[in-house]
């Protein structure tokens, strides 16, 4: 008898292990609240439990989720969105057009918003009606859709968020397919199905666990011992000794966001200097004493897509008519003749990570070869992040994760005002390039402009871009229907245990 139960047992947790999905994510995500949260791991779990007005394919084409459809003004500076009927929060209260309205207002006006940038140009929201919501803009502003597919387009329960206040991210209630449980900080965050979800027949778990695993390697030990699932950001070094388990899969994702080498070209007084931030000669020859192929093998284990610009070559915004340059230390040394300084010397800045640290060795080693003395001054992320606001560095290893829209990757750091703007770099021929794109929705148009932006930009290397990173995850051979999407977000419809 004994024995007997031992197996009911045994079966029952096996029958419970099958309906939870157990996620191990490289970082614990910040507060979880679409409007105030700024984390990439934030991301992944908002993806269970709150739905956007729309989503990505993985073509990075937009498509509705909670929209059904929509349509721009004649003017372009109105757009119009039609909502999906019979969609309910997880306290039960409906989905309309007046929820809607509550939750961009929110994103727009709550105080230590994060979204408030994303939807700057929005001057007013109207519901039309119960299923139609009118978004008036100040201006056009084409990058508008693509930041309804994150979190300025995740909608919030209006009752939980009004009596909830600035606490809702303690214990958020959304209208995805997965609602909140619990969370542990630097443990766990827990959520469970919803009954009552619109897509439910494409949910097949009861449970989904995502732990905060920093350590790549424990992470890599958990999916091998069983306790997890699913992996994101496996490490790159990991990939071929998993290659070889067939317990195991592992997905490949190039980033919509890039690795690159920011320079402060006139961010403060250091600019003036260093010739690196001063000489736009020296900077080509930085560039060119670098082998990007190279760089990807060693620092990457080879998970990377080289580029030069802010969106991959793949991407269809990619500027053709600047060309990723072979490294050349002889037409280097040259551009340092001319420039006046042989020996030129930087610091340049990275982040403890170990990938930025491999980053900074290989640019050192292959910038000696042209006579640049480069010293590496390792500071913590965070700490990194606030000194390059202050300008107090000359070059800095930074990546960014990116966004759908190349807006997101561009004007943000490139544009003379652009609230992330490390370099200091300011052109206003590429300014007013940025502003055009931002108001055009052809796609032909906004390739020409791209185009010219990707010219100049890669000529005055305000920062030079190195790569774009692979999103590799790793999962249970038995667990099928991931959606592979550049955004790196883990999609739950669909997913299942075989």
């Amino acid at each position: 008898m004994r024995k007997l139960i031992f197996v009911a047992l045994a079966t029952l947790a096996a029958v419970a292990n099958a309906q939870t999905l157990r996620i191990g994510l490289a970082e614990d995500p910040d507060i979880l609240d679409p409007t105030m949260a700024r984390t990439f791991v934030g991301r992944i779990v908002f993806a269970g439990l709150c739905d956007k007005l729309f989503d990505l394919d993985e073509k990075l084409n937009i498509v509705p989720q909670l929209a059904t459809g929509y349509e721009w003004s004649a003017d372009n500076k109105a757009l119009t969105i039609k909502l999906r009927s019979g969609v309910t929060f997880h306290d039960g209260e409906k989905l309309d057009a007046q929820a809607v309205k509550f939750n961009l207002e929110r994103h727009k006006n709550m105080q230590g918003s994060n979204r408030r940038g994303e939807l700057a140009p929005v001057s007013s929201v109207d519901a039309v009606d119960a299923a139609t919501v009118r978004i008036n803009l100040s201006a056009p502003f084409a990058p508008l859709l693509a930041a309804l597919t994150d979190r300025a387009g995740m909608m919030v329960s209006p009752k939980a968020a009004q009596a909830a206040g600035d606490k809702f991210g303690a214990h958020p209630v959304c209208s995805g397919p997965f609602r909140f449980v619990e969370r542990v900080a630097q443990d766990r965050i827990v959520l469970e199905r919803f009954p009552n979800y619109w897509n439910k027949d494409e949910i097949h778990f009861n449970r989904i666990v995502y732990l905060p695993i920093v350590d790549a390697t424990v992470r890599l030990a958990n999916l091998r011992s069983g306790q997890l699932d699913f992996i994101e950001r496996l490490a790159p070094n990991d990939v071929p000794g998993l290659k070889s388990d067939s317990r195991f899969k592992i997905e490949r994702i190039v980033e919509i966001g890039y690795q690159g080498i920011t320079i402060n070209t006139g961010k403060s007084e250091m600019a003036q200097k260093n010739p690196l931030g001063k000489d736009p000669r020296v900077r080509e020859a930085f560039e060119l004493s670098l082998d990007r192929d190279a760089i990807v093998k060693v620092a990457m284990d080879g998970e990377a897509q080289v580029g030069n610009q802010w969106v991959a070559p793949s991407n269809r915004y990619y500027g053709k008519s600047a060309p990723i340059p072979k490294r050349n230390v002889e037409r280097a040394k040259q551009l340092l003749k001319e420039a006046g300084v042989t020996n030129p010397s930087f610091t340049l800045m990275t982040p403890t990570e170990s990938g930025a640290q491999r980053v900074a060795q290989v640019v050192q080693a292959m910038a000696k070869d042209a006579g640049f003395d480069v010293k590496i001054q390792s500071t913590e992320f965070a700490t990194s992040l606030n000194l390059a606001d202050k300008g107090q560095f000359e070059a800095y290893v930074l990546a960014w994760s990116g966004r759908a829209d190349p807006d997101g990757n561009l004007q943000t750091f490139i544009a003379c005002k652009g609230p992330l703007n490390t370099s200091g770099y300011c052109n206003p021929q590429v300014d007013e390039a940025i502003e055009k794109a931002r108001t055009t929705l052809d796609p032909g148009q906004l390739a020409k402009l791209y185009d010219a932006v990707a010219v100049q930009v890669t000529k005055d290397r305000p920062i030079v871009y190195l790569y774009h990173r692979h999103w590799l995850w790793a999962h249970s051979a038995k667990l099928s229907g991931l959606r592979t999407i550049p955004d790196g977000m883990v999609r739950v419809q669909g997913l299942k245990m075989n």
